[in-house]
């Protein structure tokens, strides 16, 4: 799957989860740029990431991650071990 298709799912699942249909998502947006975007937000947003692309991301992961961008790494690479 290619980034783009990848970064209109994720914009689909912000977009669903934060109930807002108004959302851009890009690969540099950082949780800071999304007001709804806070810590419970970002679990549930986690959840149905892993849910939608069927993966697992490890804790150390997720911690990691410093914009979209980073998600999209980390589900490219999990979907090429697939």
């Amino acid at each position: 799957m290619e980034r783009n298709e990848i970064l209109k799912e994720i914009t689909e699942i912000f977009v669903d989860t934060l109930d807002n249909e108004n959302i851009t998502i890009e690969e540099s947006t950082k949780a800071v740029d999304i007001d709804a975007w806070d810590s419970l937000m970002h679990v549930l947003l986690v959840d149905e990431i892993e849910k939608h692309f069927n993966v697992r991301f490890k804790a150390s992961e997720i911690q990691n991650w410093k914009d979209v961008g980073e998600i999209i790494d980390s589900i490219d690479q999990k979907s090429q071990t697939h």
